[in-house]
């Protein structure tokens, strides 16, 4: 372990205890005496209002009343929030508005050579959507939907809403139980489940003009929706295996109500679940030219016979 990650665990360890000794920090972090007493110096040093009491074992307190330091951050933890950081601009992501005082805070917290190596990684790495003729520029567009922000907030406080979607030239109101809010292909879109209708919709977060509180009498319990939402998904009747090509193949176009299971950490295999309608021959058409469309190292797992026999017709013809 480093040492700046053991300092920082230790005064993590001590902070929730009322007495500890050199011996028990010994054990605890398998080092010795004076490394320990070392470690313990340094974190006084850094202000942790630390209390000697005579003793053999060489035991300490924490005065009363006192707040754990500034956690300090090792080299490659910071380079992994400003990585991070960087990687955000122009996704209109809520509650970044002002960047530049985020940065400066960041900045502020660290020393100068580690300053130096940020401004270097802000040089040389570019991501999706920066200008590589103006890479610190934000533009307009980095401003998030004016209702995100304000859907987010009452998300936290309920998930029982009631949604104003404008659709053509009317606004129309849905009663939802939020399932997840999430962004695909550069826009926010919600999942709920429409209490009224008992089933999944997806909405678009652009065509939302209000969001409120659904009134709590109307309200079906969270064990009868999911118990819902269980009986549909039953339905499932084609199952998919996806390559690395597929998948890039799926990032490019998919049907919105058809999401995506990794089934490892590199993102190169995954799996899909979902239901086509056979009797209803639009569906069935826009369903075999998708599967056509993903790609020669797609799997098709399970399917309905006729998806098949649509799939042979359309590549006799190619």
């Amino acid at each position: 372990m480093k040492k700046v990650e053991r300092i920082n665990i230790i005064m993590r360890y001590i902070n929730n205890r009322a007495h500890f000794t050199i011996s028990e920090i010994m054990r605890e972090f398998n080092i010795s005496r004076s490394t320990a007493m070392r470690d313990i110096k340094e974190i006084e040093a850094m202000g942790m209002p630390l209390v000697a009491e005579v003793g053999r074992d060489g035991g300490y307190s924490v005065m009363n009343n006192s707040v754990l330091p500034n956690i300090r951050f090792t080299n490659d933890e910071i380079k992994a929030l400003f990585i991070a950081f960087m990687a955000t601009r122009n996704q209109q992501l809520p509650y970044l508005k002002s960047r530049q005082s985020l940065t400066e805070k960041l900045l502020g917290l660290i020393s100068e050579n580690q300053q130096e190596t940020l401004v270097h990684l802000n040089q040389v790495l570019l991501f999706e959507g920066t200008n590589p003729h103006n890479p610190d520029l934000l533009d307009l567009s980095d401003l998030p939907h004016p209702m995100l922000e304000k859907l987010i907030q009452t998300i936290l406080e309920d998930r029982y809403l009631v949604l104003s979607i404008k659709e053509k030239k009317e606004i129309k109101c849905y009663p939802i139980y939020l399932l997840h809010l999430y962004r695909e292909k550069s826009l926010w879109f919600i999942e709920g489940f429409d209490l009224e209708e008992e089933k999944k919709r997806i909405f678009s977060v652009d065509h939302l003009t209000e969001v409120s509180a659904y009134p709590v009498k109307k309200r079906m319990s969270k064990k009868a929706i999911f118990t819902k939402i269980k009986k549909n998904d039953a339905r499932t009747n084609l199952v998919l295996e996806l390559g690395h090509e597929s998948i890039m193949q799926y990032k490019k176009y998919h049907p919105l109500k058809i999401s995506i299971s990794y089934t490892n950490p590199y993102q190169t295999t995954a799996l899909v679940k979902t239901y086509v309608n056979v009797h209803h021959s639009e569906d069935l058409s826009e369903m075999v030219n998708w599967l056509l469309f993903l790609g020669s190292d797609l799997k098709i797992k399970e399917a309905p016979e006729v998806v098949f026999q649509r799939m042979r017709e359309r590549l006799s013809i190619l």
